[in-house]
């Protein structure tokens, strides 16, 4: 009895396992894919950094890592950022959901839309916590805007960090 509740277990997982699997395709973030080089301004004061979009696991996921520094002011000593984001597909093998992590112990969840030519990663509104929302609208080849808005209500959002960056990688 337990060896068939096993089989019937692992038949269950593995055909779950299975039908989430489909390649996220690359269309809409095409534009992304690579090694970026950018500058930026905002309420942490002018910066730059890089950032990449890769695909992994047999191009079942997206993986976006960040690295930013905004030097030392009168008011501020020198920040770095370092951020890890994972898109991954719904059951429709689109990406649409994504989860972030930073050096700031940080955690947030995001849904993932596309206008136009953007793609736009939204957090869900819960309890207190801020709304985030995180664009990426390319201006020509090669290079793209980001722009990192909040808000507290979820409707109104005001610009965090904005910043235009040129493809520098592969």
């Amino acid at each position: 009895m337990k060896h068939k509740s096993l089989l019937i277990v692992l038949f269950i997982m593995f055909t779950l396992n299975g039908s989430g699997q489909q390649n996220p395709g690359g269309e809409p973030w095409n534009f992304l894919i690579g090694t970026w080089k950018g500058t930026g301004k905002g309420e942490p004061g002018k910066g730059g950094g890089t950032f990449s979009f890769t695909y992994d696991l047999d191009k079942n996921i997206l993986v976006r890592k960040s690295h930013s520094e905004y030097p030392a002011t009168a008011q501020m000593p020198k920040t770095v950022h370092d951020d890890l984001i994972i898109i991954y597909p719904d059951s429709t093998g689109v990406p649409a959901k994504a989860i972030y992590f930073d050096n700031e112990k940080h955690v947030i969840h995001y849904s993932v839309t596309y206008h136009d030519e953007s793609i736009i990663f939204t957090s869900q509104k819960t309890g207190n916590t801020p709304v985030f929302r995180l664009t990426y609208t390319p201006i020509k080849t090669g290079k793209i805007n980001t722009l990192f808005e909040w808000s507290q209500n979820g409707t109104t959002f005001k610009t965090y960090v904005e910043g235009k960056s040129t493809r520098i990688g592969e």
